[in-house]
């Protein structure tokens, strides 16, 4: 089906009924909403309601990292694979109705955090503090002393090692000196002066690059850090206690995963509402809804409300989004189309046409039988057991369209784990087995290969001039569409046999005909492919351009198949060291053991290295080689009011045509 015909749908309703209707759409998922222009509808203004909501949202989803960072939450396989949870509407709305309790509990657990990171905060400080009072633990007089009636005393460091005697002799006569501690770079002093003394010995000390310890607790540095140890502990406390109150909260986890879902959903319900006209009585929506959808929206609407409902076809003009939806063996793929670009107006949906070729060409990249038997297995179980999302499911079913090409291709190489057939044959039964392939091994004959890939790639671009062909003569540009393929059919079929002549012995006859087509392909391509200009010249040059564009691009494009060779080569090459790695040992049962090893974990990390390798040069030959054939893209995707939600959905969900 491709891309889906859009409608522009215009509903008007009483203006009691627009909350009802914009969450039947939003569960529905089918509209696209555009903004209403019409100046004589007026405006509506929700910027309160949904920053409130996104406050709110953003508390239940704070919570729920304070809950994951403190109290992780238990996942399997399941849970990955497992998509969002459903609902139906009566669970919804009970649950709805338990919000301001869950959003208590959201608070609760954020100011439990808080706790947990002041508490942590401040302790740390007084950790840094009892860590700078340790070196003066042998100060048996307060950290606040500074003297008696008759004496005066100092308390600090100076930045260097010194003793209590060389400091005595650079102060005035009296003064008595006390290292509490000292270390290489650092000496902790308590220095004491008679009183008349002081602004000498303070001089002297300033000279010395005395800084005074600034403290002005009235104990010692011993009973400070026991002090501050019995700080420590009581926060220490205080944070258990925060952490322990969050255990108790983590069973409010599925409700504050609502309350995200909830939240969200209401606050694009309120923003949707932005995009209505309203008038004293009645609200106007209008936007884009696919074909299949109208009548099946029209009579579900109709049935509990009073509306008027029209679909009309689009304008020229209008910005329409795109939708796209194929068959089974072509919709895993729309993901990969979109990921380069949605069709514009005049594009065909690429997804249909690159199908075959892209399950071919993945197959031919990984050409190993043993890893396409696993990545089928393995998506069928996924398929299977979990509960998945729709993007998920349809890339499972992707990779499992293309494990079975893997396995094809496999057995017409012969590479069943790389030669892990022939490497037990040998090393454990004492048996040559030899070549299994279908066809036949590429590392014995890698010529062969390169040949073949260089066909596929010819196939794969032949079609993109075939769809730029049909595109052209659909649009009543029917000489376009021939001046356009058959010159570039001709001139590369010509070439074919010629270039295949370089590597290997091709029968005279074709080279031959391939000579002739050649020539009649360059011929008109020369005198049509500067057709658009007015004159001679214009159209000689544009022709000879359009002969040196060919060349350069086209040898250029199918040089770009030999990837197929590469990393098939790459593939089978790896994976017969790995075999051979395992069988290295002399003694039968080491080498067993050895083998089991090697076999699980170099295998696993050789298919998943190639999986990446085989995907992105797929995408690549796709995107560049065949899309540049006909395919512009630039399209809009179709974005309909839906539930956005991350943890829930609802088990009506998927709209029924």
């Amino acid at each position: 089906m491709a891309k889906l015909r859009m409608k522009k749908i215009e509903l008007i309703a009483p203006l009691t009924d627009s909350k009802e209707i914009i969450e039947l759409l939003q569960r529905r998922g089918v509209v696209e909403l555009c903004r209403a222009e019409d100046d004589c509808l007026e405006q509506t203004n929700v910027a309160a309601v949904t920053g409130s909501f996104d406050k709110f949202r953003t508390s239940a989803i704070q919570a729920l990292d304070m809950l994951d960072k403190y109290v992780p939450e238990k996942t399997s396989v399941a849970d990955m694979f497992g998509g969002r949870t459903e609902i139906d509407k009566h669970d919804f709305g009970s649950r709805a109705a338990q919000l301001e309790k869950i959003m208590n509990s959201a608070n609760e657990i954020l100011r439990c955090g808080r706790i947990i990171t002041d508490s942590e905060s401040e302790r740390q400080q007084l950790m840094i503090k009892c860590d700078t009072l340790r070196s003066w633990e042998g100060l048996d007089v307060p950290l606040n002393f500074r003297g008696t009636e008759t004496t005066s005393a100092f308390i600090g460091t100076v930045p260097y090692q010194i003793t209590a005697d060389e400091l005595e002799a650079q102060l005035p006569e009296g003064t008595c000196a006390e290292v509490v501690s000292a270390a290489k770079d650092q000496t902790n002093l308590f220095v004491l002066c008679c009183k008349d003394r002081k602004q000498e010995c303070e001089d002297g000390l300033r000279k010395l690059m005395f800084a005074e310890f600034g403290e002005s607790e009235r104990c010692s540095p011993a009973e400070l850090i026991a002090k501050l140890g019995s700080q420590c502990e009581e926060l220490e406390r205080k944070r258990d206690g925060a952490e322990k109150r969050i255990g108790e909260l983590a069973e409010s986890r599925g409700d504050l995963k609502f309350a995200a879902d909830y939240l969200t959903m209401r606050k694009d319900k309120y923003d949707a509402l932005n995009s209505l006209g309203f008038t004293e009585s009645t609200f106007v929506l209008t936007g884009f809804i696919p074909e299949k959808y109208c009548e099946s929206l029209r009579k579900e609407i109709e049935a509990d409300h009073t509306a008027y409902i029209a679909f009309t076809d689009p304008s020229e003009d209008e910005d329409v989004p795109v939708l796209l939806e194929n068959g089974r063996f072509s919709a895993p793929l729309e993901g990969v189309t979109a990921m380069y670009a949605m069709p514009s107006k005049g594009d065909v949906d690429p997804t249909p046409v690159m199908a075959f070729f892209y399950y071919l060409l993945f197959g031919m990249m990984l050409s190993d039988a043993g890893y396409g038997i696993i990545m089928v297995i393995g998506t069928m179980i996924a398929l299977k057991k979990f509960r998945l999302e729709e993007s998920m499911r349809k890339t499972l079913v992707m990779f499992r369209n293309c494990g079975i090409s893997t396995v094809i291709w496999g057995a017409l190489f012969g590479s069943w784990f790389g030669d892990i057939v022939q490497v037990v044959g040998k090393q454990f039964f004492d048996k040559d087995i030899g070549s299994i392939a279908l066809w036949f091994q590429p590392l014995d004959d890698p010529i062969k290969l390169l040949l073949f890939s260089f066909g596929i790639g010819i196939l794969h671009l032949f079609l993109g001039v075939a769809v730029a062909f049909y595109m052209s003569w659909k649009d009543g540009r029917r000489l376009d569409a021939v001046f356009d393929a058959v010159p570039i059919y001709l001139i590369i079929l010509g070439v074919a046999p010629l270039g295949a002549g370089i590597l290997t012995d091709v029968p005279q006859t074709l080279k031959t005909i391939g000579g002739y087509m050649l020539i009649a392909g360059v011929i008109l391509l020369v005198l049509t492919a500067g057709r658009s200009s007015r004159n001679i010249l214009g159209k000689l040059f544009g022709g000879l351009y359009a002969l040196y564009n060919t060349a350069t691009g086209w040898l250029s494009d199918i040089l770009s198949y030999s990837r197929l060779l590469a990393l098939g080569l790459a593939t089978g090459s790896i994976a017969s060291v790995i075999n051979l790695i395992g069988t290295m040992p002399e003694n039968k049962v080491i080498k067993l053991v050895l083998l089991i090893v090697v076999f699980i974990v170099g295998h696993t990390a050789n298919l998943a290295i190639n999986l990446l390798g085989a995907y992105v040069h797929t995408d690549r030959l796709q995107f560049v080689e065949l899309f540049s054939k006909f395919y512009t893209g630039g399209g809009r995707e179709f974005e309909p009011l839906t539930v956005n939600t991350k943890y829930l959905k609802f088990k009506e969900e998927k709209f029924n045509d």
